[in-house]
């Protein structure tokens, strides 16, 4: 069975669609009205080796906030819906990656409970027409909607760039690792108590 999910979501301050494939190749057309989030969103797909479509339109006049924590808000799901019951995967998922001065570590269980913890001291920012700030907002919302454990730690860095964009590659990277399937597991849950839900 397809693990993929479409998820759209719409309000007075976002238009939001998104569709997920987990088994797919990192194939990605994505469209923000914030050119740093599109690119992020990229690298997700890329490097977690997810198939994503996106298309967002926000009150970007205002500012990024509610484009940005809304789109967390879409992915987060349609990673949820795909994954469906959860069994067979891996369920944890973990990275430590460079990028030139940078070092981040993501790691992650989608055990249904949310829980968010970030440890990557940024600066009041812009990177483009991207809020740097935004990047934890991004990250608590998928998070939250996902019923993801998610936690990131920064070892070393400087450029606001490269920080943020090792965060986006870290957290694919972990959670391509979280949703695989895992041919040990033989289709059974990866937990004694039953359930990966709330």
């Amino acid at each position: 069975m397809a693990r993929t999910a479409t998820i759209e979501r719409k309000t007075s301050e976002t238009a939001i669609s998104a569709t997920v494939g987990l088994d797919g190749t990192g194939e990605s057309a994505v469209e923000t009205p914030i050119g740093f989030l599109t690119h992020m969103v990229e690298q997700l797909a890329r490097h977690g080796l997810f198939d994503v479509r996106v298309q967002a339109e926000g009150d970007t006049h205002i500012d990024g906030h509610h484009t940005t924590e809304d789109l967390g808000i879409v992915l987060g799901k349609a990673f949820a819906d795909a994954l469906g019951a959860k069994a067979g995967i891996r369920r944890y998922g973990h990275a430590t990656l460079p990028m030139d001065e940078a070092c981040v570590t993501c790691a992650l269980d989608l055990s249904g409970r949310p829980f968010f913890v970030w440890e990557v001291p940024l600066p009041k920012a812009k990177i483009g027409d991207f809020d740097v700030e935004l990047a934890e907002v991004f990250f608590e919302a998928f998070a939250r909607s996902c019923g993801a454990n998610l936690h990131f730690h920064l070892h070393a860095g400087e450029n606001l760039h490269h920080i943020v964009e090792i965060c986006f590659k870290a957290f694919a990277r972990a959670l391509r690792m979280a949703t695989e399937e895992d041919p040990r597991a033989a289709g059974r849950l990866p937990s004694t108590k039953g359930t990966l839900t709330e």
